[in-house]
């Protein structure tokens, strides 16, 4: 499939399952107020698909138009997200077990396992701090973090720093757009188009790794840390 069409078919498909939530949390926000924008973006963090772009951008219009204020939609955005962030963290810290350990359906191996753990171990922070400013991945990278036993506060932390520039961007740009905001919610698809693809890659990458290693136990070596 060429890639317009991709991007196309891609657009059509996220607006057809987003548009309903997004009008639905723009009502929200505009009967509700601070609440809901509170609300929405711990959604977004507990990794259901509440799109935060729209979220923000849309309260930042509402600033625009003296519905709100700015620090109150910044403030109530970046607590909603650590609220997510938490729950989300939860889930992974306290259901590995259940969830990834001894679950047929999703186990994941002790080895693949250890290497995340490795891996947030030594790459935690970073990872943490920079994916809380990415489309998709900021959705869902609390839920790895208390997988791999993250400390929670140090967790907390970057939560909090990472989640400060994306939600106040956003109120920005919705405040400086005002009614337009939606066409800023369309340009800032193709940045989550970008993210998918990238995310795409990497998967395609580590197949292809797996592949040419071949031989027992080849899965268990994909994406094993270097040993310093």
């Amino acid at each position: 499939m060429p890639p317009l069409h991709f991007f196309l078919v891609t657009a059509s498909v996220t607006d057809f399952f987003l548009d309903p939530i997004v009008n639905w949390g723009t009502d929200f926000i505009s009967s509700t107020g601070l609440p809901a924008v509170f609300f929405l973006m711990t959604l977004e963090s507990a990794c259901l698909p509440v799109p935060s772009e729209a979220i923000m951008l849309f309260a930042g219009s509402s600033v625009a138009a003296g519905d709100l204020t700015l620090f109150g939609v910044v403030a109530a955005g970046v607590l909603g997200n650590l609220l997510g962030s938490w729950i989300a963290y939860a889930v992974g810290y306290y259901g590995r077990i259940d969830l990834l350990e001894k679950n047929k359906l999703i186990h994941i191996s002790p080895k693949h396992l250890k290497w995340a753990d490795d891996w947030f171990a030594r790459h935690g922070d970073a990872t943490v701090f920079f994916s809380r400013m990415l489309p998709i991945v900021r959705t869902f990278i609390s839920l790895p973090a208390g997988v791999a036993k993250m400390p929670f506060w140090r967790f907390t932390a970057y939560t909090l720093a990472g989640c400060i520039p994306w939600v106040l961007a956003l109120a920005l740009v919705g405040k400086s757009v005002g009614e337009n905001w939606e066409e800023w919610r369309d340009h800032l698809h193709y940045l989550d188009y970008a993210v998918a693809l990238a995310l795409i890659g990497l998967v395609v990458y580590l197949l292809i790794r797996r592949r040419r290693r071949g031989g027992p136990g080849a899965s268990d070596a994909v994406g094993e840390p270097e040993r310093t």
